[in-house]
């Protein structure tokens, strides 16, 4: 585990590698492999298998996967193994699928529905707008503090994946949205626990977490579920949809690889022949 944290992952990164990780020594030691170095390329195999056999989902299995390269990379460079039985280890590629917008009618109920004036219809507001205004991650957007919007530039600094820093505009409605929550809402929601620094917090006066923010969605929308990351989905498509260059789109979202991002061209041609469908005549 000390060469994840070495790596800058997050928490909730370094407890599902050790989660895989406890489970395939579980499994290993099932199967009589005392040590490490006993374990061979088709063992491995064997437990792909297995965690297929059973019906885990293909993610988890390639996650899985990552993380018995990761541990016997890290046994073979410390000379717990004399080979690396992950090299050549293929993991089942994960089905292709395209991410879930936010329908139209969500949309207005979370951007343009009169929910009242009071300090958590504020916060929850806010908290939309941010969501769809800048794509942020739910993690993203619960890390943001006071001084991460340059207030008068409408630019917002977020640390993305593996601490990495990057630099998001926020609209006009958005900007208003965070300076009603700042100036009229956040202080009395605060108590003497509260961190000063942190942008929102939940009712107990802690800082906002990833499951607060799935609550807000989940009471502020009537018409069906609506997952964070799915406003971080539309909010990218739309861009797209408007003719932004898809470059841009990956500097906005904090990807890596310019293939994540392309996902979003996908879902906008299946936009576009959904359109044709429904109102070319020969459709």
């Amino acid at each position: 585990m000390s060469s994840l944290a070495s790596g800058d992952r997050s928490k909730s990164t370094i407890r599902a590698y050790r989660s895989d990780l406890e489970a395939f020594i579980a499994w290993a030691i099932e199967n009589k492999h005392a040590t490490p170095d006993s374990l061979t390329r088709r063992d491995l195999r064997s437990y792909l298998a297995y965690m297929s056999e059973r019906g885990d989902q293909r993610t988890s299995i390639v996650r899985r996967t990552a993380s018995l390269r990761g541990y016997f990379a890290w046994l073979h460079q410390r000379n717990y193994v004399a080979v690396n039985p992950t090299l050549g280890l293929s993991a089942p590629r994960p089905h292709s699928k395209l991410p879930t917008l936010v329908v139209r009618e969500q949309l207005d109920v979370l951007l343009d529905a009169d929910w009242g004036d009071d300090a958590w219809s504020r916060r929850d507001r806010a908290v939309c707008e941010v969501l769809y205004g800048a794509g942020l991650r739910v993690s993203e957007l619960c890390t943001l503090d006071l001084d991460s919007v340059d207030w008068r530039q409408g630019i917002m600094r977020v640390m993305g994946k593996g601490r990495k820093e990057r630099l998001v505009p926020l609209h006009e409605q958005g900007l208003r949205a965070l300076r009603l929550w700042r100036d009229e809402a956040r202080e009395e929601t605060m108590d003497a626990s509260s961190p000063s620094e942190a942008m929102f917090f939940n009712r107990r006066g802690h800082r906002l977490s990833p499951r607060d923010v799935r609550r807000i969605l989940d009471s502020r929308v009537s018409l069906g579920h609506v997952h964070p990351h799915a406003l971080r989905h539309t909010f990218a498509t739309h861009l797209l949809e408007g003719g932004a260059d898809l470059r841009v789109v990956q500097e906005l979202l904090g990807h890596q690889s310019l293939t994540t991002t392309q996902i979003y061209t996908h879902v906008s041609k299946s936009h576009l022949q959904k359109v044709h469908r429904d109102t070319h005549p020969r459709g």
